[in-house]
């Protein structure tokens, strides 16, 4: 898997991230921000949505406003816990991969590697994936 270092862009979409987390944390409910950026240039954000055994990441929420937004692609993509205060990157969780790899298999996603945030391909972060086709 090739890793690649982020840039400015890429910290401000970590920022956004942090910045919709920090505003809408709720303990019970809202834990983690997302940030999605469209080939555009424009970004969109997005909350996790916690209910009673179930509820849908902040990335997809991120996702879904991008295209209800009309966009047509995600470029890159982060997502940020926000219980400690610090808006650390989180790599994405098994259903996020996919997610990615079936929308935007060629985004490149923030992810956490010893400590560091870096970027790889969506298409590279889950391996012998499943295909409905």
């Amino acid at each position: 898997m090739e890793y690649v270092e982020i840039d400015a862009r890429d910290r401000q979409l970590i920022a956004a991230a942090a910045e919709v987390i920090r505003r809408n944390f709720r303990e019970d409910r809202h834990t983690v921000g997302a940030a999605v950026r469209c080939p555009s240039g424009r970004t969109y954000v997005g909350v996790n949505v916690d209910s009673c055994g179930y509820g849908p990441c902040a990335e997809p929420i991120a996702i879904g406003a991008a295209f209800s937004a009309g966009e047509s692609g995600i470029e890159a993509i982060v997502a940020v816990e926000g219980k400690s205060g610090s808006y650390g990157v989180l790599s994405p969780c098994g259903n996020c991969r996919q997610l990615l790899l079936d929308y935007a298999p060629d985004a490149m996603v923030i992810v956490l590697l010893d400590g560091n945030a870096v970027k790889v391909r969506a298409r590279d972060l889950l391996p012998a994936p499943y295909r409905s086709y």
